[in-house]
């Protein structure tokens, strides 16, 4: 895909349907009793790889452009799928689904493409076998493809133990896992993290009509625990627009000169929406328009105007609210006025790829002034970036974070592999084009 300059975006876009929410809409309407009925869900790979696995399981999920409908069988109504599982590129889909296998009567194998089953699964496989599931990486190494093994006799359900995990990671993956295969527990299953990551999980959990409670310590860590359950109830959702994707809106509407975009239908949930107190760190103009809420998740329009943006710090406890954003972020950085400072982020280098070395590596190709650590980089800002090859490596949030880096960049930019976007976002080239007219 090539990249040009370009000289002002205008108009207004609607952002596809949140990933980590369209994800347990078909997760939670899969083990409730009646039929869930979801709107605005993403048509992602990784989102199709979650309704593959649980239609292999006995679900009947009925997917058209309107609407999702998930024909849920109760909390012990999925069946042993007829092979492996496929989670494709998603690890979403398979750290939370692990959670879920764990208290089924039957044995299941998960694997994915090359780049998923080179991702750490140690995470969630020690918790979940101190509740008493037997998962093995099927290859020694702590990653996909894995086997989810039951010992018992055939149709009788293991009964988990309940643990309270200390999580060394603020990971909504490994809390998720852990709380769902709670809902098979002998006991009040309990995961505290050193920081709140995302709280869709008890959120949603909560709407279909389990019994999570999240309290927050004075530490700033805090801990989620869930009842075991007898049944969930099928409800509606609307998904709103994922901020993820509405990253990189959002940065092009604020480094592209003569800009102003409406985004709609955003969601803004706290543990998510950290990309939008460090764009108000660095200065953007961003305008709240239309707050609502969909589904217990607050939304709202976001009303973007080109900004002249300054170096922050990014660190800490925000860290898990903006993860998936840091590349873009590291893309304002470089456009902005003087240095930021991102750190305590080790953790993306457990991404698609080690998005320290992928984002670095890019920005200096574009002429940026950036220095990689072991847990971020020190961006020095207001270097005149230029358009050159971007190896995407095929990771869709590198491909678009520099797509947008290329509209405001002097000259062309090609953006190698460009199509991984499909993971998140398939109409994203689409969207932008018709934004920079």
């Amino acid at each position: 895909m090539e990249i040009h300059t370009s000289h002002g975006l205008h108009g207004e876009i609607e952002i596809p349907g949140d990933k980590s929410i369209s994800h347990r809409s078909v997760m939670f309407g899969a083990l409730a009793k009646g039929t869930t009925e979801i709107t605005h869900f993403l048509q992602g790979a990784d989102c199709l790889s979650t309704i593959g696995c649980f239609r292999a399981m006995g679900i009947e999920i009925e997917n058209t452009p309107e609407k999702i409908l998930v024909h849920g069988r109760g909390l012990h109504g999925l069946t042993a799928p007829a092979g492996t599982l496929d989670v494709g590129n998603s690890g979403t889909t398979t750290r939370l689904i692990s959670g879920i296998l764990s208290g089924q009567p039957f044995a299941t194998t998960l694997s994915g493409d090359a780049s998923l089953n080179s991702r750490p699964m140690k995470r969630i496989m020690e918790p979940l076998s101190l509740m008493g599931a037997d998962i093995q990486s099927q290859n020694g190494n702590g990653c996909a493809p894995l086997q989810i093994n039951h010992h018992l006799n055939p149709g009788s359900h293991p009964e988990l133990k309940h643990i309270h995990y200390r999580s060394r990671v603020a990971s909504a993956q490994v809390k998720s896992a852990v709380l769902l295969a709670g809902l098979y527990a002998d006991g009040v299953t309990e995961v505290t993290e050193p920081t709140l990551s995302r709280n869709h999980t008890e959120l949603m959990l909560n709407g279909f009509g389990a019994n999570v409670i999240t309290i927050n310590h004075d530490d700033g860590s805090a801990t989620a625990s869930i009842q075991p359950c007898e049944e969930l109830f099928a409800r509606q959702i609307q998904v709103p627009g994922d901020i993820s994707s509405a990253a990189y809106f959002i940065a092009a509407g604020l480094l592209v000169p003569n800009s102003e975009l409406l985004i709609r239908n955003v969601g803004i949930n706290p543990t998510r929406a950290g990309l939008l107190e460090v764009c108000r760190a660095m200065g953007a103009d961003i305008t709240y328009v239309n707050q609502t809420s969909a589904s217990g998740e607050p939304t709202a329009d976001l009303l973007v105007r080109s900004s002249s943006l300054h170096g922050t710090t990014v660190e800490g406890a925000i860290i898990p609210a903006l993860i998936d954003e840091i590349p873009m972020i590291a893309v304002m950085a470089a456009f902005a006025e003087g240095t930021t400072v991102i750190k305590d982020a080790a953790e993306l280098k457990v991404k698609e790829t080690d998005r320290i070395k992928t984002t670095t590596e890019a920005l200096l190709a574009m002429g940026a002034d950036v220095v990689p650590t072991e847990d971020g980089m020190i961006i020095h800002g207001g270097n005149p970036l230029h358009g050159t090859d971007i190896n995407s490596y095929l990771d869709h949030r590198i491909a678009m974070a520099f797509s947008i880096a290329g509209l405001a960049a002097a000259g062309t930019t090609t953006i190698q592999d460009s199509r991984c976007v499909d993971v998140s976002y398939p109409e994203f080239y689409k969207s932008l084009g018709a934004l920079n007219q």
